[in-house]
């Protein structure tokens, strides 16, 4: 098969123990500069004519055709203060946009080459992952000044599969820290199970249970260099803050799961109409 495990024993054992990991100079600067340049390529191209608006409070906003049909598509998402009141853009789209997802790991030959890349089977393999698939991939800006807080969160809450295998790979293409909008987590959270489910029915999506309080004080920073991947599991509590910094925090994140035993749940908020393609199957 050719696929050779990244992580060591002791970066498994930390992952397992603390529910993430820092893989610090993962991405070189050549990719980096890639994945940014062809970003802003893509955001000239873009006419916003139709535009939808990304909130973590508020997901019945953004439960459009837009929305759903982004899980197969390279979709674009404004910051919630983007707009002032006559609903105009207060600053160019660059420094508007929220996220542009979900589908730019099949569809953009860059981000493709990297989300497909031995340097990330190989990190999968190690982790176990016998038949990955890529559900859904976001290059995220935290724009200077409006970017966004990302509430309290599990990943498994959204991409849910029967066990489940869901796993998130987030690439820091500029450092994050602090200031700028870095994740936060609850080391250990991910043992204590899946708290709670985001469900796509007939009216919307909405989750089935209310969010669970948690304790500031229970969670750490995770400043990062820009190249540095974070590994996070399905299960983990993790967070950001809104960016209160005059510099941005991009980032591409990648979220995997199992398809070898683990059943893909129909009533996750993405359904595709073609199933997509392993990276690799473990025979």
């Amino acid at each position: 098969m050719g696929i050779t495990g990244t992580l060591s024993s002791d970066q498994l054992d930390s992952f397992n123990s603390q529910g993430y990991l820092v893989i610090e100079s993962f991405a070189s600067p050549e990719d980096i500069e890639s994945m940014m340049k062809r970003m802003d390529k893509l955001l000239d191209d873009f006419d916003y004519t139709t535009v939808s608006v990304f909130s973590t409070k508020n997901q019945q906003r953004v439960t459009d055709d837009y929305f759903y049909q982004s899980a197969e598509n390279i979709s674009f998402f404004f910051e919630e203060k983007a707009f002032g009141d006559d609903g105009s853009l207060k600053k160019p789209k660059q420094l508007s946009i929220n996220k542009v997802g979900h589908a730019l790991h099949e569809l953009d030959p860059v981000f493709k080459g990297f989300s497909s890349s031995e340097k990330i089977s190989g990190l999968l393999f190690s982790l176990g992952y016998k038949k990955p698939v890529i559900v859904q991939s976001m290059y995220i800006f935290k724009q200077p000044g409006i970017g966004g807080e990302v509430v309290p969160h599990q990943d498994n809450s959204f991409l849910y599969t029967e066990p489940t295998s869901c796993t998130g790979l987030w690439l820091a293409l500029e450092d994050a820290t602090l200031l700028n909008g870095c994740l936060w987590a609850i080391p250990g959270s991910h043992k204590n199970g899946l708290a709670r489910r985001f469900l796509r029915g007939e009216n919307g999506v909405y989750f089935d249970q209310p969010s669970p309080s948690y304790d500031q004080k229970d969670f750490v920073s995770i400043e990062v260099k820009a190249g540095s991947l974070v590994l996070i599991h399905g299960d983990l509590i993790h967070q950001s803050f809104e960016n209160q910094s005059s510099k941005s925090r991009h980032a591409y994140s990648l979220h995997v799961v199992d398809t070898n035993g683990c059943k893909w749940a129909p009533e996750n908020w993405i359904r595709r109409k073609v199933d997509p393609e392993p990276l690799f199957v473990v025979s």
